[in-house]
């Protein structure tokens, strides 16, 4: 009994381990990054992404990726790595774009080192500012706030200035919804664990591009 007992765990825990590899889960920023934040927004990609060196398709391939539901072809590309937000069951990988024109963004498909290629547009809705992205998402389905900001980021501000009198403070959020975004500044309605709303600014991202609260997309 106790051998069935100890192969039946051992088969267990390499399921785990094979299902983890096989399938994907939902990735979306849960810290404040210091790394790549100077860049233009986001590009979501298609299932077949092809890198090119230069925004040309007559230059060298640098990479060729395809991911769907359930996989990342190939394997050894980590979807941490890959995208900013990934979210497989609906379809969604954006990758983060440091340059662009009319037919082309060039983006980092690999957060570790920071690769870069360059990727044809086949629609120019796939491209989002950080503000459009932020007025898409952040506004269906709120801010959040992420882990490691500073004390002064949480404080909720009567107007878009750091020298306006501050109205209360971001403390244990249980929702920020999100009204307007200007420039750096997001109007926000917070509701903490007492439930009350605070109605104010507060800085999203740092005038160098740090992001402070990240859309809560689920």
């Amino acid at each position: 009994m106790k051998k069935f007992l100890v192969f039946l765990g051992l088969f267990f825990g390499l399921f785990a381990m094979v299902a983890q590899k096989v399938y994907a889960f939902d990735i979306v920023p849960q810290f404040v990054s210091m790394v790549y934040t100077n860049t233009l927004g986001l590009y979501q990609a298609p299932n077949d992404i092809v890198l090119y060196q230069q925004p040309d398709e007559s230059s060298p391939v640098v990479d060729n990726i395809k991911w769907n539901k359930t996989t990342i072809d190939p394997n050894t590309v980590n979807a941490q790595d890959l995208f900013v937000v990934y979210l497989p069951q609906k379809n969604l990988g954006f990758m983060a774009v440091i340059d662009e024109n009319e037919n082309w963004v060039q983006v980092i498909y690999n957060n570790s080192t920071g690769d870069a290629g360059w990727i044809k547009k086949d629609d120019p809705y796939r491209f989002m500012t950080w503000i459009n992205f932020y007025n898409i998402y952040a506004r269906k389905y709120g801010l959040k706030m992420l882990s490691g900001v500073e004390d002064e980021v949480k404080n909720i501000h009567i107007a878009a200035d750091e020298y306006s009198k501050i109205i209360g403070t971001v403390n244990m959020p249980q929702k920020i919804n999100l009204h307007a975004i200007k420039g750096n500044w997001a109007l926000v309605s917070v509701y903490d664990l007492d439930r009350r709303s605070k109605t104010g600014y507060i800085r999203w991202r740092s005038e160098d591009g740090v992001k402070y609260f990240f859309p809560d997309i689920q």
